[in-house]
């Protein structure tokens, strides 16, 4: 159902592209912005695409929010107050379209346990992790490392990847983390700790790991690496997926936007930043 949806729906998006471009083309041309807000954990892969986007039409301003939470970000969008709602997860999609909305699943990302560059290990078991993340473990020395403090992070239970984690991870799913874990609150806190806190291990995604410029490393699980292979084949199973949330009919710039995104161009932007395109 969620194929037959997405292709209803790209068939009005080009249509509504069609029945726009000669408007466009015939008045003079004004600056038009698309504002962006919703999961911080789907940020960092929306301001990719929103970069390369504007990059090829400079005409059009793309603002990224700072991170609204579920209910605050469908509120948003249906009061015009944004233009895309991101989301990764407690979607009901038949409701959202009943409001004269649309979802749009644009990518499936690694939910990763990620370390500072400074740390050489390269995989962890489940039990291994547990240990880490229960404070039996508080040398990374113990697991095949340096004689080094580990720096436990983690996300807030209620957060995508904490969710995925748990219920993947089973010696982690009723796990009480310890106070000397701490809790990132949002995905770009997890990131800046992660890349500047020596020793630190914490739950992100790959494509965070990808735009960290080798300061933050994903690790394998089992022996199974986070690669966009072992994801697609389900051998890797800590995934989340990426929604774009529209009101319709979109805007000219959003209608455009998401012809970019869900085309080459931003498959090939997806991919970069280690996820995985929905076609």
């Amino acid at each position: 159902m969620r194929r037959d949806l997405h292709q209803q729906w790209s068939m009005q998006i080009s249509a509504f592209l069609l029945g726009t471009l000669f408007t466009i083309a015939t008045h003079g041309q004004t600056a038009e912005r698309i504002v962006i807000d919703g999961s911080t954990g789907v940020m960092p892969l929306a301001a990719s695409l929103a970069k390369a986007f504007q990059e090829r039409n400079p005409a059009v301003i793309v603002e990224m929010g700072k991170g609204l939470g579920t209910k605050a970000r469908l509120e948003a969008l249906a009061e015009g107050k944004i233009d895309i709602a991101l989301a990764s997860h407690g979607l009901n999609i038949s409701e959202i379209t009943r409001q004269g909305m649309a979802v749009y699943e644009i990518a499936r990302v690694a939910v990763v346990f990620g370390v500072n560059a400074t740390i050489p290990v390269a995989n962890l078991t489940d039990q291994q992790i547990c240990d880490v993340y229960g404070g039996k473990a508080s040398n990374w020395q113990a697991l095949g490392g340096p004689v080094m403090e580990i720096a436990a992070r983690t996300r807030p239970d209620s957060e995508v990847d904490a969710e995925v984690v748990r219920a993947n991870i089973a010696c982690l799913k009723d796990l009480k983390m310890p106070e000397a874990v701490k809790v990132m609150p949002r995905a770009g806190d997890m990131a800046t700790e992660l890349a500047a806190t020596v020793g630190a291990i914490g739950m992100t995604t790959m494509t965070v790991v990808e735009q960290s410029q080798g300061k933050i490393r994903a690790l394998s699980i089992n022996g199974v690496d986070p690669s966009a292979q072992n994801v697609e084949r389900k051998a890797y199973l800590l995934v989340r997926e990426s929604f774009f949330v529209i009101k319709m009919p979109p805007s000219p710039a959003v209608a455009r936007f998401l012809e970019f995104t869900r085309g080459s161009m931003g498959h090939t932007v997806i991919t970069a930043n280690g996820a995985i395109a929905v076609k």
